[in-house]
Formats: C-alpha cells, structure tokens, sequence
C-alpha cells in the first residue's frame, strides 16, 4: 500500500495527475472544506508554513490539504488513516503539489492569464453533490454547502480560478512528447540484452525454531515491529436505516384510490380483440397482385413471399389501435374486420403495396374492478411507496440543511438507531474477524470514514429496494498497537520466524561472500553449515522482464541490475527464507536493425518526456515567483499529522 502511493506522488507522474485533475481536485474541496487560502492572496487561519509568491499558506490549510488528499486515495485503499498516508509520503507531496498551483496560477496572471466567471460556474454547476435528480445545478444545496461549511462563494470561485489556471498552463505541455528515432534506439537496445547466471535459495524453515523466546525478547521484538502489528484507525459509526417496510403501511392504497385508478384506465381493461398477423409488403402492384393469387390458391405466405425474394413479418397479439400506428387507419379496419384466415390486400402504403394474412383472432372479455384489484393494488402500491420513500428522504434532508442532529432526527422520525462497534473502513472489526461486514451497508462504512468530528448527518443508499440510512460518526479510534499480552501467541510466532530468518540470512551472506571471492556459486552452497537446495540456473532477457503482465520475479529484477561475476543477497516474500543470485554473463544487441523495436521504444518514451516537461516548467515557474518554506513548522506538523511526538 504504502508503494503504491510512493509510487505516485514520487514520480513526475504525480505532477500529471495533479494537474490533468486539478479543476476537479479542487471542486473536491469545495464540497469538503476551504478555509485557508482566500481570494486576497493570504491565509485565513493557521501559522504561514510557506510563502509562495504573494500568497501565504497556513498550517491549517495544509493539513485541511493532507487530509482531503488522504481521502481521494482512501477511495483506492479503504483501510488507509492519516499515519499511513503520511509514512508512505502523502504529506510531503501535499505540501508541493499546493505550492506548485499557487505558483501555476500566480505565474498565468502574471502573464494576463484569466479565467471567466461562465467557465466557473459551468465547473461548479458540474458537481454531483449540487445537482437535482435531474441533473440541473440546486442553487439551494449549494447555499447549505456554503453554510454547512461556513466558506463563502467567493472562496470556492477563486480556488477553481487557480486551478484551471494552473491547468492551461501544464496540459498543453505533456503533449510535446516527440522522441527522436536516435534518442529511443539506445533505450531499445536494452530491450535486446540477456543475462544468464545461478540462483540459490536458503530456507528459513532449514535453520529451525530454536529455543522459545522470553518475555524480555517478546518485548524487545515487539517495540522493534510496533508498525506491523498497529491496528488500522477505526471509528465508531452511528446509523439508522430507513426501509420499505417502516412506510409500508402508508403506502397501502384505499379502496377509493383502486375504483379511481380503475376508472382511469378504463380503456385498459375493457373487452378488446388481439390479432395475429403475417404481413408482407411489396412495390409493384402487378407483382403484389401475383402473390394475392398464389397465397389464395393454397401456398402459405411465408412460402410465397419467400419464392418472391421478400420474408412475411409476423405480428403477434397486436390490438386495432397499435397496428393503426404502425400502418394506417385503412388497413387497420380492412384486417380487423376480416375473419381469421382471410388475406387482405393488396392495399396501398406509405411502402408499397401491403398484404396480410389473420393467422388468428382472441377476444380478451374485460376485466371487472374485482379482477383488476390484484394488479391495480400492487402498482398502486408500488408507486405510493416510493413517494413514501421519497418524501421522508426529503423531509430528513430539509432537517440535516436546518442543522437538526443525528439525535434529534432519530427522535422525530422514531427510527430505530444502531451504534457500532469501531470498525476499519471496510466495516469488519478488528477484535472479532470471523464476522464479516453486511455489503449492503457499504455505504454507511464510507460515509463514516468521510466524515470528520462534528459534520452533519449524511443520507446514503442501502441496498436495492429504495432503503437508505441516515449515518453520522460517533468517534474515531486513532491507530495503535494492541496490548501484548492480547497477540502474545502471534508474537511468539513471529519472534520465532524472524529469529529463523536472521539465521537464514547470516548462511546466505556467507555464501555471498564466498562466491564474490571466486567460489562456485554450487560449491559455495554445498559448505553451508546448514543442508541447501541444489542452485539452479537462471536466464532471461529484459524484453521478457517487461512482457510479464503480473510482473517479473524478484530474482530475475535483481538479476538485470548486478554487475557481471558478482553475488547478492534477495530475501524472498512473507519471510520464507533469502536468494542468493549470481550473475555469470551478458549479452547485448544493438537494435539498429530492429526498426519496430525503436518505434515502439518511441511511443513509451514519448508518455514520460511530457511529463518530464512539465515538472521543469514547474520548479521554473516556483523559481520565477519566489517559494520560501518554514522548515521547522512543515516538519513539526509532519510529525503531528503521523503521530509523532
């Protein structure tokens, strides 16, 4: 987990997507909480953690910044808490990526850069959370945003500024990516080149257990591996679900509104008369004329129109009023006046000329109220109870936008609320593992973790039947390690693999040792003190490397980044034991005669050289604006933020 987010804000990637997205990152943070940069260029709150440009950035706002930054990624990795985010260095690219906009958008004023107040309202009409059911802008949910987050317009209008500023500067950038073919041809060759060499593999269990560990070691250990063992921040989650059932009652239709509906719809249940049809429409009257003839004679229609080129069109069930829309009203009484069996036609269309047989003829006798009482009674409930649904939806929406609290909308609406256990984000309980979250209750688990000490109520779905749930946080367990003496078999366990693994990895460096003095890699691993597998030999090219969809083994990575006649040490996943790798020869190709190669060589390089604009037009824009950071607070609320103290 931590990797992957690495992964992304330590690479100039991170400086695309922040850009690429960067409009809609901060109609994000409309809809969360901005406080701290306003439209004069200072910050509202907070103690100046830097000064980029004419703008000073509180501590306040970056960690409001941190913090909804934490949330975006959450949505990839459920269980991710702040500590988290911060250790794998979300705080840290927080912190540059905010710099790097102000900088962006002071930079593109500077230069006469503008954005519309129509472009800004467009952007703010296109967030989700402030449209209708209908997708139209709701000026009345973004006034309560407005005072829910006690932001003013102002605020929100002038950080999306910044942004799409920001954007037109850095997006055009990244397209500039043309390689030249002398450029991508050394990076191609590499593609070419082939390593071979011998791989050994020193097994933990070889090494043993080993006496059992004491209370002093159990302790040692665990103060040493306190981040392994830390449990997830959790929180406790208050909710009440809101079903079908609790307004079922008042959805059930009266006798008054079934005879009303059934009056209604009168013409839907009056006797009516259904045909079955085959209908063939030709051209030319001659021709049409010729297939009449030969239908009457005896040849079924299917067969005649198919000895014509032409295929019979079956209509099945089809009512006078239907078959008029479709054809027209001539033609429609001439087919339902004729008896079943009869052909009727030809008769003049907007087509051709049209010729139908009546396969057959159903009477359907009307239905009285008492046979329509079934039916009627579940549409009618039906739609009632949805509008039952809909209008207690509103009615506990209006009251969370009056500021009514979770308590007192529980009370009000005498609904049932459920208090939860602290639970990670994906709603399972650290303390009992064998129970497992109800899915249909994703929702309110997300809900939870979005939400911060003090927020609003939220309504979410629930399932699919119309249920929804009126969910508010109640509190947050920061994460920590658990007591000892409450994993103490687990620790014993692991106290016991890691100690094993040491051992494994003193025989493995051994070895290591010995090969990288000239010994044979087989005979080095033949003297171990413990018994080995046998080496075996290993190969591979670095095209083979990059082919591999779910990635290569880890011997074989190692294998491309060693120098020749050398030996290293790889320990292998979930502590199974260490690989010892050497690297006996390699083999490059030029890849001058590979044209196809290099092309495609060409088109990688050219997704990275964009990029790599982009991030030198940055840190030149911070250059010419002016960027100066008080180390001590940003490392002090570092430490804040993950933990520390």
């Amino acid at each position: 987990m931590l990797s992957f987010i690495r992964s992304i804000i330590n690479s100039r990637t991170g400086i695309v997507v922040t850009f690429i997205f960067l409009g809609l990152i901060a109609l994000a943070f409309a809809v969360s909480d901005i406080t701290g940069v306003a439209g004069n260029g200072s910050a509202t709150s907070g103690t100046s953690i830097a000064k980029i440009g004419k703008v000073d950035v509180g501590e306040a706002e970056l960690r409001r910044r941190t913090r909804d930054e934490m949330e975006t990624f959450r949505q990839r990795q459920p269980t991710l808490d702040m500590v988290q985010f911060v250790n794998g260095g979300g705080f840290e690219s927080t912190l540059e990526r905010l710099i790097g906009s102000l900088a962006l958008s002071q930079f593109g004023e500077k230069v006469g850069m503008v954005v519309s107040k129509r472009s800004i309202d467009g952007q703010i009409a296109s967030v989700p959370d402030l449209q209708e059911v209908d997708g139209k802008f709701s000026q009345k949910k973004y006034q309560q945003l407005l005072a829910q987050r006690q932001i003013t317009d102002a605020q929100i209008r002038s950080d999306i500024a910044r942004s799409t500023i920001s954007q037109q500067l850095t997006v055009p950038t990244e397209g500039a990516s043309q390689v030249p073919f002398d450029l991508a041809a050394p990076y191609a060759a590499l593609l070419l080149e082939k390593r071979a060499g011998v791989v050994g593999f020193v097994p933990t269990t070889t090494v043993g257990a080993g006496a059992p560990p004491t209370e002093a070691e159990i302790a040692t250990y665990f103060k040493r591996n306190a981040a392994r063992y830390t449990i997830p921040e959790r929180r406790a989650i208050r909710y009440a679900l809101i079903t079908p059932a609790m307004v079922k009652a008042a959805a059930t239709p009266t006798e008054a509104e079934i005879a009303a509906a059934y009056k209604a719809q009168a013409g839907r249940f009056a006797a009516t008369e259904k045909r079955s049809l085959s209908q063939v429409v030709i051209g030319d009257r001659a021709a049409a004329d010729a297939l009449v003839a030969k239908i009457k004679s005896g040849t079924g229609i299917d067969v005649a129109a198919k000895g014509a080129g032409l295929q019979a069109a079956k209509l099945t069930g089809i009512e006078k009023l239907a078959y008029s829309a479709q054809t027209t009203t001539e033609i429609a009484s001439a087919v339902f006046a004729a008896a079943r069996g009869s052909v009727v036609g030809p008769i003049k269309s907007a087509f051709g000329w049209t010729i139908i047989r009546v396969d057959s003829v159903d009477q359907v006798a009307a239905k009285t109220l008492d046979q329509a009482r079934a039916d009627l009674t579940r549409e009618l409930g039906a739609d009632k109870l949805t509008k039952a649904l809909g209008a207690l939806h509103d009615k506990i929406d209006d009251s969370i936008g009056d500021n009514s609290t979770f308590a007192e909308i529980v009370a009000d609406q005498k609904l049932q609320p459920i208090t939860t256990v602290p639970v990670i984000a994906d709603g399972r309980d650290p303390d009992n593992g064998s129970v497992l979250p109800d899915p249909q209750l994703a929702q309110v688990w997300i809900a939870g973790f979005a939400a911060e000490q003090g927020d609003d109520p939220q309504l979410v779905p629930v399932g699919q039947d119309g249920s929804f749930a009126l969910v508010s946080l109640d509190r947050i367990v920061p994460s920590a390690p658990p007591p000892i003496a409450k994993i103490a078999d687990l620790l014993k366990r692991d106290f016991t693999i890691d100690r094993a693994r040491r051992a494994a990895r003193t025989i493995a460096a051994e070895i290591v040792a010995k090969a990288n003095k000239g010994i044979k890699l087989s005979d080095a691993v033949a003297q171990a003190s413990a018994k080995l597998p046998p080496v075996r030999p290993i190969a591979a090219s670095r095209a083979q490397l990059a082919a591999n969809p779910k990635g290569a083994p880890p011997p074989l990575v190692l294998l491309f980044s060693m120098a020749p006649k050398t030996a290293k040490l790889l320990e292998a996943p979930e502590r199974a034991g260490y690989y010892v790798i050497y690297l006996g020869q390699i083999e490059r190709s030029a890849a001058s005669n590979n044209p196809r190669l290099i092309q495609a060589m060409r088109g990688d390089l050219s997704k990275v050289i964009g990029r790599e604009y982009i991030g030198q037009f940055v840190q030149a824009v911070r250059r010419d604006v002016g960027v100066k950071k008080n180390d001590a607070l940003i490392a002090q609320t570092r430490k804040d933020l993950a933990g520390e103290r």
